[in-house]
């Protein structure tokens, strides 16, 4: 498997998701997005739009994920230094591993990371 993780502002743009996952790495070989839960509804479009599924991982399955980047913001709200490493590498399951660095898209709206795994 190999996931593409993203955190996000509720404002985010279709543009600004194309634009982190192109910076981490691009779409070529993905299985699937992944993000929390709750923010599932905006990265639904996106994920249309590649043809690969959403992935909504519960805060306990972030929580449970130790991520390069440290966020206290993203902590708080989360329970993880950041959102688009923990949730790339819990949907990509066990002894998955980050491709690359976390990437922010140009205007900062959104990040995105990616994991592969054997899954």
């Amino acid at each position: 498997m190999k996931i593409a993780g993203f955190g996000f502002r509720s404002s985010v743009t279709h543009a600004a998701l194309a634009d982190a996952l192109q910076r981490a790495g691009g779409a070529a070989g993905l299985t699937a997005l992944a993000t929390a839960q709750d923010k599932v509804a905006g990265l639904q479009a996106f994920g249309e739009s590649l043809g690969l599924p959403v992935i909504g991982l519960a805060r306990e399955a972030l929580q449970a994920v130790q991520t390069p980047t440290q966020s206290a913001r993203v902590k708080a709200q989360f329970g993880t230094g950041s959102l688009a490493e923990a949730a790339a590498l819990a949907a990509a399951g066990p002894g998955a591993k980050l491709r690359g660095r976390r990437c922010q898209s140009a205007d900062g709206a959104a990040t995105c990371a990616i994991a592969g795994g054997t899954a």
